[in-house]
């Protein structure tokens, strides 16, 4: 077989090939040549998925007539300005974008600069070029691609439906989107507008969080976290929600490295290293990182659609990235998101009584014979006196089994409930809820899972500065498990002692336990607590760190330590409780990231009622 070169067209739909997947590739490439550009204002239309129409008009520098002609020749760019690879500063620097995209289809670009008089237009169609001509146009660029991959249509077969295409454009916009605010943005299928982000303007942050509550929607920027932090010339910035606000997957994580979205491994590891004290294994938090280091720490060119990267210090990046997400979470407190108390209050609703038609017709035959007569409504023989009774003063309240209703103190009546977070306990319900007043709202306490918290932020303190204070057992407890558990907890008994629990093997499949954290009291369940701590050791992953192996156990050993549902609490106990969930971070939600308390404001509750005014 002869060794010949290929023709120049079939080299550019083999490049083709490999930066055009499809309609939303060549969209991006697109975009990111009118973000290079310096525009303020970036219009997406795609008909049909983009399959029929893929247009891109933008504001920015705009092209000479000679620009245009080298632009649509491989290995042309403006984007490397000093011929190191390794220093890019820009998103679209590969120069095969528009030939590769102009030889598989039928493509129009017409762009003037601002100095020109008019604009010029040149169109490629399979790649085959024509010469600059006049036109008209504003300043910018446009770009049209008619009947993408008519020139490949093996292509064509592996495209989706059109939606399916247009939902991938429309995610890849939002995208680029989210870390440009200062860039309006807009995406139209040919007939409506699907997109439509204005630019926003002032401070970093808060324009930012603006950009991101119209593109993640309203809950994540009312419940959303800043982050901002920086080590060794890597700076890592961006949004977060509190644990309580969740997914059942990662579509709402987005990580950004020197403004170009990517899609990285390790980066969705290091969120769920964060976040491992507070979620649920299939639970997702919303997330918008933002990593800024210099170009040469970065290799942005191992990806033929640029979507991953690859760091020069893998580890550095994402110790940066768990510490800066755990300082945050940190620094809010006892915060649970506001979609908690959304929810509760979209679950309440009227009460809707079917009434027979039957009674209907009686009463409204009764209730006309009585008016006929001079006579008010219809009433019922005896209920007037109930109702009489109902509406009475009570003169002594003696409450139900599941109610802990106990009157308050002087001093505790006294004092302003605004000046507590959490307020001051008011009542015990179903012996699991505690019910609190505070200045502007009602707070719902679930006492199992906020003292379950406490214990657990205490057990991990201690770890991690000296040690679990630990008290011995008077009689040894002798626990029997699977041969299997019993090695696992021996193999790992020395970790455990660092958790206040002292076992040593004591046959086959059976251990012995001399000691527990303190702090667990003295009714811990000792044989629960050892099965609950070997299931613990048995899902771990071998890989994970030591200190992320006690943490998990430390889960198992708080559950055991906090105080049940079903047990009455005194009213000093509950406010200590509340008092303890104010000064302790995290406590607004469980390990599994489910809220310990729902707030809900005065005024939606009169919203309820229908006494808003």
């Amino acid at each position: 077989m002869t060794i010949r070169l290929l023709p120049q067209t079939l080299i550019n739909q083999i490049a083709a090939g490999e930066v055009v997947e499809r309609p939303a590739s060549a969209m991006k490439e697109l975009v990111e040549n009118a973000i290079d550009a310096g525009a303020t204002r970036i219009d997406v239309v795609m008909k049909e998925g983009g399959r029929v129409l893929l247009s891109v008009t933008d504001d920015g520098c705009g092209m000479t007539s000679e620009e245009m002609e080298l632009a649509i020749q491989r290995h042309a760019t403006s984007k490397i300005p000093d011929e190191d690879l390794f220093n890019i500063n820009t998103l679209g620097f590969r120069g095969e974008a528009l030939p590769s995209i102009g030889s598989v289809s039928r493509m129009t670009i017409t762009s003037r600069i601002e100095s020109s008089e008019n604009a010029w237009v040149i169109k490629v169609e399979g790649g085959h070029t024509s010469l600059p001509e006049p036109a008209a146009h504003p300043k910018g660029t446009r770009i049209e691609v008619r009947d993408l991959f008519f020139a490949t249509p093996a292509r064509l077969k592996f495209l989706k439906a059109p939606r399916t295409e247009l939902t991938h454009g429309l995610d890849l916009l939002k995208r680029l989107a989210m870390c440009h605010p200062e860039i309006s943005f807009t995406l139209s299928d040919g007939v409506r507008t699907l997109l439509k982000l204005p630019a926003t303007h002032g401070d970093l942050f808060e324009a930012l969080l603006e950009r991101l509550r119209g593109i993640m929607g309203r809950d994540f920027a009312e419940n959303a976290v800043p982050i901002e932090a920086e080590r060794d010339n890597v700076r890592v910035s961006g949004h977060i929600s509190l644990p309580t606000l969740n997914r059942g997957n990662n579509a709402l994580q987005f990580f950004f490295v020197n403004g170009r979205p990517i899609k990285d491994k390790q980066l969705y590891g290091a969120i769920r290293g964060a976040y491992r004290d507070f979620l649920a294994h299939d639970r997702h938090p919303l997330i918008a990182l933002f990593l800024e280091l210099p170009p040469r720490a970065v290799d942005v060119n191992v990806h033929p659609a640029k979507a991953e990267v690859r760091f020069r210090d893998p580890q550095g990046v994402r110790g940066l990235i768990v510490s800066a997400l755990r300082q945050a979470l940190n620094g809010a407190g006892h915060m649970a998101s506001t979609t908690v108390s959304h929810d509760t209050l979209s679950a309440m609703r009227p009460p809707t009584y079917e009434v027979d038609p039957r009674t209907a017709e009686m009463a409204r035959a009764i209730t006309s014979q009585n008016t006929s007569q001079g006579v008010g409504y219809y009433i019922p023989e005896g209920m007037r006196e109930a109702a009489a009774a109902f509406q009475a003063p009570l003169n002594g309240l003696d409450a139900p089994p599941q109610a802990n209703v106990q009157a308050s103190s002087d001093q505790e009546m006294t004092q302003p409930p605004a000046q507590y977070p959490l307020g001051v306990a008011r009542a015990q319900l179903h012996e699991t809820y505690i019910i609190a007043q505070s200045g502007d709202a009602i707070i719902m306490v679930d006492q199992h899972a906020a003292h379950e918290r406490l214990v657990y932020e205490r057990i991990k303190t201690g770890v991690e500065e000296s040690g679990v204070k630990r008290q011995g057992l008077l009689i040894p407890e002798v626990v029997e498990l699977d041969l299997a558990d019993a090695d696992r907890l021996v193999a790992r008994s020395e970790e455990l002692e660092e958790l206040g629990l002292v076992l040593e093997n004591f046959g086959s499949g059976t251990v012995v336990v001399r000691e527990v954290p303190a702090m667990l009291g003295s009714k811990v369940d000792v044989q629960g607590l050892v099965k609950d701590v070997a299931d613990s050791l048995a899902e771990v992953d071998e890989a994970m760190s030591l200190k992320d192996k006690l943490m998990d156990v430390c889960g198992s050993m708080a559950c055991h330590g906090s105080i049940r549902a079903g047990r009455r609490l005194s009213l000093d106990e509950m406010n200590a409780l509340l008092r303890e969930m104010e000064a302790t971070p995290h406590s607004g939600q469980c390990k599994h990231g489910r809220p310990t308390y729902v707030e809900l404001k005065l005024k939606d509750i009169e919203r309820l009622f229908g006494r808003s005014g």
